[in-house]
């Protein structure tokens, strides 16, 4: 059985892709990667992650824009904030047989490949605490009221950036009706953090696939992989998670800005400029302070 890694991206985050592929072939130098396009501006990217990192693009891009095209027009034009996050739907189509799928704005420690080991047993892996936090940015209460989903179940809620699974374990007409099932409950979900393929993703897996399995129940622990948490200690270019006295396996910049003064800025920095020269920080430029008088009557329009 062959192996591999999905991405998606375009021109726009093309350093986020480079400190990525960066951080993968610094430690796994064979596993093939498939990039899925997301959008029609990715030639540039593509260029540099194939001849720097053996990045291929994905093969059959008629079929990521068909498929895309009808699941968020299965919602309607202008619902989602980010449509395009569907492409990685294709992932489920592509050629390997069992596969990782990884968000741009990750670095990783290790062999990362590695974790499709526990596709030997499950349907779906994921690796992240987001459970830990409840159903936001991914359910409603409704989903609880209407009993749609069981407390256990409601569980297994997982981070959208990164998790794996095997080819064709999820067939296009299921996905087709899952949609249809999604947009006929609105009410379910949890969009008001401008998340787009995540809430439903989350609903396809827990209706579809029972065998599943989120590393971080691995016996003795795992360590925990967001970028937003203080806790991680610093190791040389690496992160130890004092929780379980493990070292990160990934770290996730999740609905963090990734730039000079943000969580772990010097890790991310580390493995974007890896072989190259380091170039200074570019500190983001301060807002414009209001001066009195326009915060007076900006207060005054607001009671008005």
């Amino acid at each position: 059985m062959n192996r591999g890694i999905y991405i998606t991206a375009n021109d726009r985050v093309t350093e986020h892709a480079i400190a990525l592929l960066k951080s993968i072939r610094l430690h796994d130098k064979d596993t093939p990667i498939v990039l899925i396009p997301y959008d029609d501006n990715y030639q540039s990217i593509a260029k540099i992650l194939n001849e720097s990192y053996g990045v291929e693009v994905y093969q059959d891009l008629e079929f990521i824009d068909r498929l895309s095209n009808r699941l968020y027009e299965i919602f309607g034009k202008g619902f989602f904030a980010r449509p395009n996050q569907f492409r990685k739907q294709a992932c489920w189509f592509g050629p390997f047989d069992k596969f990782i799928y990884i968000d741009t704005d990750i670095v990783v420690f290790d062999k990362i490949i590695n974790t499709t080991d526990y596709l030997d047993e499950y349907d779906f892996i994921c690796y992240d605490y987001q459970h830990s936090k409840g159903i936001k940015n991914v359910f409603s209460q409704k989903v609880i009221d209407d009993g749609v989903f069981s407390e256990i179940e409601l569980k297994d809620i997982f981070n959208g950036g990164f998790w794996g699974s095997k080819q064709n374990r999820i067939s296009e007409d299921i996905l087709y009706k899952t949609f249809a099932e999604c947009a006929a409950h609105p009410e379910y979900f949890d969009f008001s953090q401008k998340t787009s393929d995540q809430p439903i993703i989350n609903y396809l897996l827990l209706k579809e696939i029972p065998r599943r399995f989120n590393i971080v129940r691995r016996s003795g622990g795992a360590p925990g992989s967001w970028g937003g948490s203080k806790h991680f200690q610093m190791e040389g270019n690496k992160l130890i998670d004092p929780n379980v006295n493990q070292p990160v396996e990934y770290l996730h910049w999740a609905g963090i800005r990734i730039q000079p003064g943000c969580p772990y800025w010097d890790i991310w920095k580390h493995y974007r400029y890896l072989g190259e020269v380091m170039p200074p920080d570019e500190v983001p430029p301060t807002p414009p302070q209001k001066s009195l008088l326009q915060k007076i009557k900006e207060n005054i329009k607001g009671i008005v």
